[in-house]
């Protein structure tokens, strides 16, 4: 068999390689994605809640009003254990929300993004092996092999990239026996999404306004192994423990039985073979955080591999396990708490829970850190001892002094220097980053560098000599 080069490979075509990819296309690398899957994008919805930094993230690249053109439901409020509500109104965002669409229209946008990138798809192709060599790897699959300079697994919870690098996946299994259906309901709750758990059972349903619901629900009666097949009326009965009705369920469109695991790969990095999404961590559903944190290891781990190929510091690829590996520990931790929560039988917990964590929301913070941490707008990657409080937050979209936004000026992989308002023009002149100005001052006055997947890089008085010097390790070659 012929062996097929490029500078990376992309295993696994979910949002999380589909995001990858197409960044790394679009920066000018040579991406192949190995898919074992066929062509078709499958119309199961599995995962559904797109948060507010992962709308951030789709508006970098322009996909964002892409993606709301598809359908789905916009949410501005989620409604917990019949009295607890998060308000994401709160969230200082353009996206106040949490979009509810299907996995589908996700992987819709990217695929077609990455493709006009001219990302070389291989579709029907098993990875089989994995061997590392003088800085080139080569991936074995079913129908060939493939080298190149890096590969990432994002290949899901069973990746067969991690098992043939030998990266161990431990943790425990949480929940059996969890369904997960979408169906139509003749009668729907006056508020999506819903969530309750009562008489041994959970139930968690959201409206798709396709005409759709997805619930995910759990019966602790009623255990069986993945493989059983899922049957309405089982479905119901979970519903009705839950919610005392079962909406009026019927029309069941798919249905399928998996067991909650909370996983992590202790390293994220085995030599030029880096893990995202899935396959470097798992967890429960509650939350709606999994697809989420896969598409944000992809925008940080996207720009860092053009960057060292086009000739920057390679010691930058060691910051993305760095950074994302504690964010996946801390969605494991509040994922793992919220189904525990709803897990609990106990008829003093449940008399408790939802006025406790109704009143818990009352206070302005614990609301803000709540739906900070569930839409991922507070996530912060730290900062060195010398560097501004500032460096590894967030930026915020400001509006620009020629009319366009800061997240528009992302788009393309770029980093983006941001002089304040308050000087006449940016006094920065370097191929590597665009310059802009903000409409308006900001108050500190200082220059931000904003890195292209939209954290601040570094902060500081005008310092055009720092500035340059610090895009010269990250950015690379222009």
């Amino acid at each position: 068999m012929s062996v097929s080069h490029t500078e990376v490979i992309v295993v696994g075509a979910g949002p999380t390689g589909l995001l990858l990819a197409g960044d790394l296309a679009e920066a000018g690398i040579a991406v192949t994605v190995l898919e074992k899957r066929g062509a078709e994008i499958s119309n199961l919805s599995r995962a559904f809640a797109v948060h507010a930094r992962t709308l951030e993230t789709l508006d970098a690249r322009g996909l964002a009003d892409d993606l709301f053109a598809l359908g789905g439901n916009k949410l501005q409020r989620l409604f917990i254990f019949g009295r607890a509500t998060l308000d994401l109104s709160v969230l200082g965002s353009r996206f106040d929300c949490v979009l509810m669409t299907p996995q589908y229209n996700v992987e819709r946008v990217l695929r077609e993004r990455a493709a006009a990138a001219g990302v070389d798809f291989r579709f029907g192709h098993e990875v089989t092996g994995i061997e590392q060599s003088g800085g080139t790897v080569t991936v074995a699959t079913d129908q060939g092999d493939f080298t190149a300079s890096y590969v990432v697994g994002a290949d899901g919870v069973r990746s067969a990239v991690r098992e043939a690098v030998g990266i161990p996946f431990p943790g425990e299994s949480v929940l059996r026996s969890l369904m997960l259906a979408d169906v139509k309901l003749a009668d729907p709750p006056a508020q999506s999404p819903m969530t309750n758990g009562a008489n041994g059972a959970f139930c968690f349903v959201s409206d798709f306004q396709d005409g759709c619901w997805r619930v995910i629900a759990w019966n602790r009666e009623n255990q069986q192994d993945d493989d059983a097949p899922v049957d309405l009326e089982e479905i119901r009965t979970a519903v009705k423990l839950a919610f005392g009705t079962d909406f009026g369920m019927h029309d069941q469109r798919w249905a399928s039985r998996f067991h909650s695991d909370e996983r992590q790969a202790p390293t994220y990095r085995a030599k030029g073979v880096f893990l995202a999404g899935d396959a470097a961590h798992c967890h429960s559903p509650a939350g709606g955080q999994g697809m989420n944190t896969g598409i944000q290891d992809a925008a940080n781990l996207s720009w860092k591999l053009a960057a060292v190929l086009r000739g920057a510091d390679p010691a930058l690829l060691d910051t993305y396990e760095a950074e994302r590996h504690p964010v996946g520990e801390a969605v494991l931790r509040s994922s793992g708490r919220i189904i525990r929560v709803a897990a609990n039988t106990s008829r003093v917990a449940r008399a408790l829970r939802g006025v406790a964590i109704a009143a818990a929301l009352r206070i302005k913070p614990v609301m803000h850190r709540l739906v900070g941490e569930i839409s991922g707008i507070d996530i912060r990657y730290g900062h060195a001892h010398d560097e501004h409080r500032l460096v590894g937050t967030r930026a915020e979209d400001v509006d620009l002094a020629d009319g366009t936004r800061l997240y528009e000026a992302l788009r393309g992989g770029r980093f983006v220097v941001l002089d304040s308002a308050a000087h006449e023009s940016a006094s920065h002149d370097n191929a590597d980053a665009f310059v802009a100005n903000a409409a308006s001052a900001s108050p500190d006055d200082l220059v931000r560098v904003i890195r292209p997947d939209g954290y601040l890089g570094w902060v500081g008085a005008d310092d055009p000599a720092a500035i340059a010097d610090y895009l010269k390790t990250r950015a690379g070659k222009s």
